[in-house]
């Protein structure tokens, strides 16, 4: 891990924070990307970030901080500029930038929406796009690639949560962003894989929980995701991509995608009559959809 360089966003706090740390004890070379702004996306500092690179080179280890905003195509580009700037090369994409702006649907403002989905989701996109092009001029010019990115979904985009009609959607459509890249770039020598962390952050605070880390083994300690993004970011992980994970604790589970359940199929067409004769007793067989509150066996303590 000692020659591989990271790029890891959102990560002044919280889980990012945490990943940043992880990486760079295992002498990876880390960007330490964050705005510095609030929780709900307000505001920028360039402390969260610095902070965490002092950190890590009063450890011994290499970063340097960048505040470019990845929801912006050239602050995307930056980004990745920054890492090749630093340390000549990039290996792995972590992109963990999120906020939160939780309502119900219909008192969702469309301010809160858009907003949201740009962080998340076109976010995600930008930076992959950053760094997949870097990686295909890579490729086209006969360098061997091995590279990685690590995503953020989360419980809510995958199975929906009660007042993040905003979030969800952001984080299900990263889960898919995730899916889609690994299609596209892995000839290019590229791996995607997403994860669905839960931890106490400030993202978790502001949805009601407490952020109090609990002494002891705290499963829900933000420390604990790390490991896995790390071994994802990594060449161990070369035979897993397109994948989504839920990670928390000492757990990680296999998220499995969406499955054709029971059917109705007629060698012709189909009629409103033969679909009310029929289908009720087809839809009476399907499962329920998967409750996010059973995603992991700490739920209960989140």
């Amino acid at each position: 891990m000692d020659q591989r360089v990271a790029v890891i966003t959102g990560a002044g706090r919280g889980i990012g924070r945490e990943h940043a740390l992880a990486f760079a004890r295992h002498g990876v070379a880390v960007v330490v990307n964050d705005l510095g702004g609030s929780s709900e996306g307000e505001g920028a500092s360039a402390g969260p970030a610095q902070e965490v690179v002092d950190l890590i080179r009063s450890e011994g280890g290499s970063a340097v901080a960048d505040s470019s905003d990845i929801s912006e195509p050239d602050g995307a580009a930056q980004l990745v500029q920054t890492a090749l700037d630093a340390f000549g090369r990039l290996d792995t994409l972590v992109n963990n930038a999120g906020i939160l702006r939780d309502k119900a649907l219909l008192n969702m403002d469309v301010a809160d929406f858009d907003l949201v989905l740009k962080v998340h989701l076109r976010g995600t996109f930008l930076t992959t796009q950053a760094a997949g092009r870097h990686w295909r001029d890579r490729a086209k010019a006969g360098d061997s690639v091995d590279a990685r990115i690590v995503n953020t979904s989360s419980g809510s985009g995958l199975f929906g949560n009660f007042g993040q009609s905003n979030y969800g959607p952001a984080k299900a459509g990263i889960a898919n962003l995730t899916i889609v890249s690994a299609m596209e770039l892995g000839r290019y020598g590229v791996n995607a894989n997403a994860i669905a962390p839960v931890a106490k952050t400030r993202l978790l605070a502001t949805a009601g929980a407490s952020p109090t880390i609990d002494e002891g083994f705290d499963p829900l300690d933000p420390r604990h995701v790390s490991p896995f993004v790390l071994w994802l970011g990594s060449p161990e992980s070369k035979e897993v991509t397109g994948r989504v994970f839920s990670v928390v604790g000492g757990y990680v589970g296999v998220a499995e995608g969406w499955e054709i359940g029971p059917t109705l199929h007629e060698e012709g067409p189909l009629t409103f009559d033969l679909i009310e004769e029929k289908f009720p007793a087809v839809f009476s067989k399907a499962a329920p959809n998967f409750d996010v509150r059973q995603s992991h066996p700490y739920r209960s303590k989140a």
